[in-house]
Order: structure tokens, then sequence, then C-alpha cells
């Protein structure tokens, strides 16, 4: 494992994160796995070396975080382990139960805490942009959250440049804490951020963690051709439906699977070797639910993708709508 700085903050990630999305008992959702079954998964990438987990509230309505205190803390010490959640999505009843209202934020890492059995997170995110609250209130909210000792460091997730350099302006303006990282949709079938949000956060110094880094398995080969579905997160996936399956994303997924089969490696390798080489790029947020997948993620780390190669992996690119800011 690779480990570097979050940003320009001091802290230390590993260049991969496991995303605990797809962990949690109870869940409604088919793909996910119940913490018996997750757990000799996160048991290997904490051997592989591992150490930073993202999870949020609304996954699987709370079990994720759940299931995310329980088995970080089997394999590593609250100082050894990295742990982010998130904040927007409602998760109680009622006009004030979801959002980035102060009322709710302060409210929600409470509850956020609760369910990881932790004092504390290392990386509470905004998962959205919330467009009725006003920045001052949340950039307060957030920073008296990391001085009340909830949380150690604050991070966004997918909004428009514009509006994450307006949120950095208000907390620098106020002296209040200001976001270390940024968690875009970006992928080789899914690019758009390049134009202004990743050259801002390197410009900025903000970390950049990528979620869907293999858009929700389609460069992992999970859907073949057409309408084929070859696996039990493909088949139950509608919001992957919403983001991919335009002109060029195929043409993108068989071009990254010819350049794996000419290193012998997975799609899925390919794929993240490329993400893990883009300017800013901190560390993509993998899922998996089989051991395959973590193996093919950790792979990456020591592929080295030719001038040429990359060339060809974005030469299919088709320029999409904006995506997954909703």
């Amino acid at each position: 494992m690779r480990f570097t700085n979050l940003g320009s903050s001091g802290l230390r990630v590993s260049r991969l994160c496991l995303g605990m999305m797809s962990y949690g008992n109870g869940s409604d959702r088919p793909w996910v796995l119940d913490e018996d079954r997750a757990e000799p998964i996160v048991r290997a990438a904490v051997e592989a070396g591992v150490t930073f987990f993202d999870t949020a509230d609304t996954y699987s309505h709370g079990a994720s975080e759940v299931a995310t205190g329980r088995l970080v803390r089997t394999f590593l010490t609250r100082e050894e382990a990295v742990v982010a959640t998130k904040v927007f999505s409602p998760m109680t009843p009622g006009e004030n139960g979801g959002g980035l209202s102060r009322k709710h934020v302060l409210a929600a890492i409470d509850a956020s805490l609760a369910r990881l059995g932790m004092d504390y997170v290392d990386l509470y995110q905004v998962h959205r942009f919330d467009q009725r609250v006003p920045l001052e209130e949340t950039m307060e909210a957030l920073h008296d959250v990391v001085k009340a000792g909830k949380a150690r460091y604050i991070g966004a997730s997918s909004m428009f440049a514009w509006q994450f350099a307006k949120a950095q302006h208000v907390a620098a303006t106020n002296h209040w804490t200001r976001f270390v990282s940024m968690q875009p949709h970006y992928n080789l079938v899914y690019r758009e951020e390049e134009r202004e949000m990743l050259p801002l956060c390197v410009d900025q110094g903000v970390g950049v963690i990528p979620w869907s880094p293999l858009a929700r398995g389609l460069l992992a080969g999970t859907r073949g051709d057409g309408s084929e579905r070859r696996t039990v997160r493909s088949s139950n996936d509608p919001f992957a439906d919403q983001l991919y399956g335009r002109a060029g994303d195929r043409e993108v997924v068989a071009r990254t699977a010819e350049v794996a089969a000419e290193h012998g490696v997975a799609p899925a390798t390919v794929a993240l070797a490329w993400l893990l080489e883009r300017p800013g790029v901190t560390a993509p947020i993998i899922g998996a639910t089989q051991p395959g997948h973590l193996a093919d993620a950790v792979a990456a780390l020591d592929l080295e993708l030719s001038g040429d190669d990359v060339a060809r992996l974005e030469e299919p690119y088709v320029p999409h709508p904006v995506l997954g800011h909703a």
C-alpha cells in the first residue's frame, strides 16, 4: 500500500479508500452484504494496507455506519483508522430531517457517531449542496462540529465548482474550517469534473477522492453488451441506469478491456490505475463485495500505464451532461 496526505492537510490516508456502502445488516438492497459476509473483505483490505474507510448516514439508512464502526475497530485501532461519513440526505421524518441546516448538521453528527460507536470521525462530508440553506449557516455549523471535537476535518461531495469555491470563500472570510477534500463523480466513463472541479482542487490543495471509480461496475465488465446484467448489483441498481449507458460509454468500456488484456490484468485494474495517475486524485473509493474486487484494486497501485495506453483509454470519450449532483 502507498500513503499520501489528503490534499494539503496533514491527514495521511491510504491511496485506496474502501467504500462501506455495500455493507450493513438488514438492507433492502439485495447486493449489500451483512456484517458476517463483509468481515473477510474488510480484513483483506486491512491486510493489504487500507486504512481509509468511507460511509454515509443514508447508506442502508444507517446500517452501513453501524457495520463500519464494528468492522473497522475489529481490525484497527481508532488512531490507525481514517473514517469518513456524510450528511445531507433525510434521516428522520419532517422538514428538518435532512439537508445542511444547523439543526440537521448538529443532530446528524451525533446520530452518526452513535451508529459508528466512535467519539469522532476523521472526515465529515456534505453529501450534496443544499440550495435552501445559506452557506454561512452550513459552514459555521461544520466549523462548530470540528471545534467540538466531533470531526477532525471536513469535506464535500458532488456539486458545481462555483458552489465549492463559494463555500471555501465563506469559510475563509469568517475564519472557519475549510474543506480539505472533494468527493466527485469521476471515472473513465464520466470525466466532466476535469473541466472545472479538478483544476480548482489542484490549485487549492484539496484532496480528491472519487466515487464510482468503476462506473458502478460498468468498467469492470458487469453489464456485458446490450442489456446483459452479470451481477446482482448490476441488475438491482437503478441509479447506475441514470448515470451510464450514453453515447460513447460502451466504447470506453471496450477500450479499457482491450488495454487490460494487453497488460494481462482485469479491466478494473486498468480503470483504477488510470484514475490514480490523474492530477489531484488522492484515493479512489472502491467497492468490494468479493475478494477478487479488492485484489484487482490493489493491483492498480503497481500498474504503470504508458502515455499511449492513457491516450487510447481517453480517446473514445464523448462529453456528458452533468450527472451525479442530485
